[in-house]
């Protein structure tokens, strides 16, 4: 047994990879993971930060700022994806319409 906890997410497979991470308080990065440890602190390579609407907090502008290296510390990570998808919200499956259903009949 190792003595390494393991994560939450498998983020071994992003490693010198390009994600996409949505930070508390509505920031947002994308850059290339160079690591990450059990508490989701995440390092990133080439970072760039989406610069959000002054008129709009929710919403962020094409305007973008070069950070570099840095490190998100994981209590602020809400949600990491790889770049360039989308990352959907849950939908409850109660609100799936039903064509899209599978039905089976007994």
């Amino acid at each position: 047994m190792s003595g390494r906890k393991e994560t939450v997410l498998d983020l071994a497979k992003f490693v010198d990879k390009g994600v996409q991470v949505k930070l508390t308080g509505g920031r947002q990065v994308t850059g290339t993971l160079k690591g990450y440890d059990q508490l989701l602190n995440l390092v990133l390579d080439e970072a760039i930060e989406f610069l959000r609407d002054p008129d709009d907090p929710l919403k962020t502008t094409d305007q973008t700022r070069r950070l570099g290296l840095i490190v998100c510390r994981g209590t602020a990570v809400m949600l990491v994806s790889p770049r360039g998808l989308v990352a959907f919200k849950l939908v409850c499956c109660f609100h799936i319409p039903p064509k899209f259903l599978k039905t089976t009949s007994l």
